[in-house]
């Protein structure tokens, strides 16, 4: 696990470089898509790319983390319409090259298992951009989630459904209790994984994620046995790492060939 504490503005830079390098590279990979405010700056930096420098999506597809179940199709917080909002609208995804979980399918069971077959079916994702609540759930995976978990529906707990309430008019009655999102074991069979976490309010997740026992109380602890993650936080959000000194000089000392 690598850990980049740098200031909030260079994050998302450094975050959406490892998409432009991996698109160059491959320009068919698979990404994975996440939600909520973390990644958003990281879509504006990739739209930038796009218009500026000719970063191109157009052979790539994607897999959105999670979906909202029940929200109707047109409503605004419906993650696929956030989603082609925030960056698939913006640049040159194919049609359809871009699928999320079904949250209104009439057989959630089956949506999920179609959902984790189309992702094998793309040969999995190459690299998955990350957030993390604060209480360390990973995609919508709450605390005790299965660290084996795939695709599947889940009961949001009332923390993140307040904490969800600032998208719905800071009202939690607002925001659906039931989501579908992609299990701990799906993630971690994605090949590269970049999480991004920035504010005070997501430090003692961080702490838990990068120095914590693995645990299902903190699901994104599992993250740890992954081979190549890369945790990027700003300077609150890495304010509870006991080796926070040491990230940051192996960071400034890393070989300039290595890359993320």
């Amino acid at each position: 696990m690598e850990v980049v504490i740098a200031p909030a503005e260079e994050l998302a830079g450094v975050a959406a470089q490892a998409v432009a390098g991996l698109l160059r590279s491959m320009p068919d990979a698979v990404l994975g898509l996440a939600t909520g405010s973390s990644p958003l700056k990281v879509y504006d930096e990739l739209v930038r790319l796009h218009e500026q420098e000719g970063l191109s999506f157009a052979r790539a597809r994607a897999f959105m983390l999670d979906e909202y179940v029940g929200l109707p199709a047109e409503h605004p917080q419906r993650y696929r319409n956030v989603i082609q909002t925030e960056l698939v609208g913006r640049v040159d995804f194919a049609a359809d090259a871009v699928r999320g979980p079904d949250g209104l399918a009439d057989d959630i069971t089956a949506a999920c298992a179609e959902y984790e077959a189309a992702i094998a079916e793309a040969g999995g994702v190459d690299l998955q951009i990350l957030g993390i609540g604060t209480d360390g759930h990973v995609a919508f995976n709450e605390p005790g989630s299965s660290l084996a978990s795939r695709t599947r529906i889940k009961t949001l707990t009332a923390q993140t459904r307040q904490d969800n309430a600032r998208f719905f008019d800071d009202d939690v009655d607002a925001v659906p209790r039931h989501v579908l999102t992609q299990g701990l074991a799906t993630i971690m069979s994605a090949r590269h994984l970049v999480l991004v976490a920035t504010g005070r309010q997501k430090a003692e997740a961080v702490h838990q994620l990068v120095e914590g026992p693995v645990s299902a109380m903190w699901p994104g602890t599992v993250l740890q046995h992954h081979p190549h993650v890369t945790v990027l936080v700003d300077d609150a959000a890495a304010s509870r790492l006991q080796l926070a000194d040491y990230y940051r000089e192996t960071y400034a000392s890393k070989p300039g060939w290595q890359g993320l």
